[in-house]
């Protein structure tokens, strides 16, 4: 088998460090060296999907393969544990929508596109379905390229391993049977959840010019995310060489072999909580350069579904500093300061403000026509004379008339669930398909 390189994007920080890995030899980092006789295969070919890129950018990389040949990426899907409950109740993080019309793995991937890397394997697994479906679907329009695909692998057992993936580690690990597909001199293993914006090849040309074995991206930018026990300690020398990791939540550090570090300046935002989510959506409406502004980047676009819906429709409402996604219908609604995702219906009188308002995945047909909604039931949308603040909705949800979702007590976290909605950092999450009954006040 011919030498290859190994890349990875995790989210580590400990002054808010994001972490891109690039390891050659198969080494990854608490994981040991890789056997090259492990290569475990699937039973049958899984089909393949492909993208399209308008915006190629030229290969800076001088005297080394072109990224599009020599470089595939791994997108991963998070795990069973998921600090973005309730919206991962019925879907894994990558799949959940922001930003109206996107869901978060097409950061990932789009960065991939953007960055001329056209081999992407896609290794799903907690959760997957809506994930594997909207990969399907939104890379399958024309061709990036001869060789270029979207491929999902969805977790698996075989004859030699009963059990299903073990977490991230032991997917990518049983999944490196890939390289015997694609003779391949690097791969790039990012997860799927993340926001960020990035040019890969400015990664590998660095790690290619070092001759590093491993490189790892990370951001000296210090936030809130330095108070989680979950996220990771990064020691590096005046040589930007990696010489510790750490967990805050455990005392032991690692400490490498030489690992070189690549330093991240921009953006990038992991998702471990709601709050992070939250914020992540309300930095997209805003004008100033502090959050992700890729949606509305010509050079760099964010691609996903081509969906073909009608145009929002807005009868007499007042909206301001909001993104509106397509085939809304706003009637003498006040919208300020929100998100909203497609199909949704918001009714006279309604007042909504900070707010991320994921919209529907049908039409209901009202006026007593429908056919398979009881007449007693609160109709997809939000109500008349419905007042929201500063909350999240899940898609498809009931709101119904002269309804407050305001978190009238100020309470910091609540479990509601039995209730259609939680409280996580003070911010309403009412849970997907939820009914809400007439004048609720929550």
């Amino acid at each position: 088998m011919p030498q290859t390189s190994l890349m990875m994007t995790l989210q580590f920080s400990s002054s808010g460090t994001p972490v891109n890995v690039q390891a050659k030899h198969f080494l990854i980092p608490g994981l040991g060296r890789y056997d090259h006789k492990y290569s475990p295969k699937l039973p049958s070919k899984f089909p393949k999907t492909s993208i399209f890129n308008s915006h190629q950018i030229p290969n800076p990389i001088l005297h080394q393969p072109p990224v599009n040949q020599s470089v595939a990426a791994i997108v991963f899907g998070d795990g069973s544990e998921s600090r973005l409950y309730p919206l991962t109740k019925r879907r894994s993080e990558g799949a959940i929508p922001i930003a109206s019309n996107y869901r978060l793995i097409d950061a990932v991937v789009s960065n991939c596109i953007n960055s001329n890397i056209n081999k992407i394997y896609a290794l799903t697994q907690f959760n997957s379905t809506s994930l594997n479906s909207h990969l399907s679907r939104a890379y399958s329009v024309a061709s990036l390229g001869k060789e270029g695909f979207v491929e999902v692998i969805a977790a698996y057992q075989s004859p030699e391993d009963q059990g299903w993936f073990q977490g991230t580690a032991d997917a990518i690990r049983r999944c490196l049977w890939v390289l015997e597909e694609y003779p391949v001199a690097e791969f790039l293993v990012l997860p799927g959840h993340h926001l960020y914006k990035m040019d890969y090849q400015r990664v590998i040309e660095s790690h290619r010019n070092r001759k590093s074995d491993i490189t790892i991206v990370a951001s000296n930018g210090i936030t809130k995310r330095d108070q989680d026990p979950g996220v990771g300690v990064l020691k590096i020398n005046t040589e930007n060489q990696v010489m510790q990791y750490s967990l805050k939540s455990n005392k032991e550090p690692v400490n490498y072999a030489v690992v070189e570090a690549y330093l991240f300046e921009g953006y990038w935002e992991d998702m471990r909580s709601i709050e992070a989510f939250y914020q992540a959506n309300m930095e997209c409406i805003k004008k100033l350069n502090t959050g992700y502004n890729s949606f509305c980047d010509r050079d760099s676009p964010v691609y996903t579904i081509p969906r073909n819906l009608p145009p929002t429709v807005v009868n007499d409402a007042m909206i301001t500093d909001s993104v509106i996604g397509d085939g809304c219908i706003l009637n003498r609604c006040k919208i300020k300061s929100t998100v909203v995702g497609m199909r949704t219906k918001i009714r006279d009188g309604a007042i909504i403000e900070d707010s991320v308002i994921m919209g529907s995945d049908v039409y209901q047909i009202e006026d007593g026509r429908e056919s398979s909604i009881k007449s007693t039931s609160v109709p997809i949308g939000i109500g008349e004379n419905t007042e929201i603040r500063k909350a999240i909705v899940d898609k498809n949800a009931r709101i119904g008339k002269n309804v407050k979702i305001i978190n009238k007590d100020n309470v910091e976290e609540g479990d509601r669930e039995a209730n259609g909605y939680i409280i996580s950092g003070r911010i309403m999450v009412v849970l997907r398909s939820a009914e809400i009954p007439d004048n609720s006040i929550l």
